[in-house]
């Protein structure tokens, strides 16, 4: 009997990331069925997920009584909150306690959570995983500027050599390092899995952004400290390869233009 997987923020870019990553793979499809809450049932996105074979179901993180429907049953949660849904850090964390306590009544196996409430879920005694994401590749579509000169402008608020930014596609390589976690289970429950391909320099991302965009970039540097743990763990236990930084251009020049 196939078991379930509960994924909040379903049409979201992590939860949508996690539900492809899932249904995509053969063997993962054959052993979970996606149960996936959303806000909004009805919305394309929604609707595209059920079309892929997700069963989509309303609901909200806002109370234990509101989220625990959606836990029923379920094998393996998934979460990540959105701070930007409500811009208030304290609804955040009190929606993640929200799922976390339902989680536990529901006598889930496992549970995937980003860290916001990590110390909460800790002391639940869920068996969870962490899955640490890196800066996501699309924040650049806004960091870097096209100017009226034609040529691209990023701000680096940090040492422009020696900085490393860890870096994810997140709509593209979230679920790849989630379903990691689950394959992986319960060897990782209570530790991290830290999501990016891999650290660059604001140095290395200017070369390879203007090699893939033949275009002029300038970099204006704030020296600052930006520090990482270390990636080979995590990426060794992926079955699909994630985007680099080279390959994210290159598929999204036209954001650019």
């Amino acid at each position: 009997m196939s078991k379930i997987l509960t994924v909040f923020g379903a049409t979201g870019n992590q939860g949508g990331s996690v539900v492809r990553a899932i249904l995509g793979d053969a063997a993962f499809s054959s052993q979970f069925k996606i149960r996936a809450v959303t806000r909004n049932a009805t919305k394309p996105a929604a609707r595209a997920l059920q079309a892929m074979g997700a069963k989509v179901v309303a609901g909200n993180m806002s109370t234990f009584e509101s989220v625990a429907p959606a836990l029923q049953g379920a094998h393996t949660v998934f979460l990540a909150t959105n701070f930007w849904e409500s811009t208030n850090a304290a609804t955040e964390i009190s929606q993640g306690k929200a799922v976390a306590d339902a989680a536990k009544a529901a006598g889930v196996n496992h549970f995937d959570s980003k860290a916001k409430i990590e110390q909460y879920i800790r002391d639940s005694g869920i068996p969870s995983t962490f899955v640490l994401p890196g800066w996501y590749a699309s924040n650049f579509f806004q960091a870097i500027q096209k100017s009226e000169d034609g040529s691209y402008l990023l701000p680096a608020p940090v040492d422009v050599d020696k900085a490393k930014i860890p870096i994810l596609d997140v709509v593209a390589d979230t679920g790849k390092f989630v379903k990691a976690a689950i394959k992986h289970h319960p060897k990782y429950v209570g530790k991290h899995i830290y999501a990016a391909t891999n650290y660059y320099s604001p140095s290395q991302l200017l070369a390879e952004f203007s090699e893939e965009m033949l275009e002029n970039f300038l970099l204006t540097e704030n020296p600052g400290y930006y520090g990482g743990a270390g990636l080979s763990e995590s990426l060794s236990l992926l079955d699909e390869t994630p985007t680099t930084w080279r390959e994210f251009v290159d598929k999204n020049k036209a954001k650019w233009l």
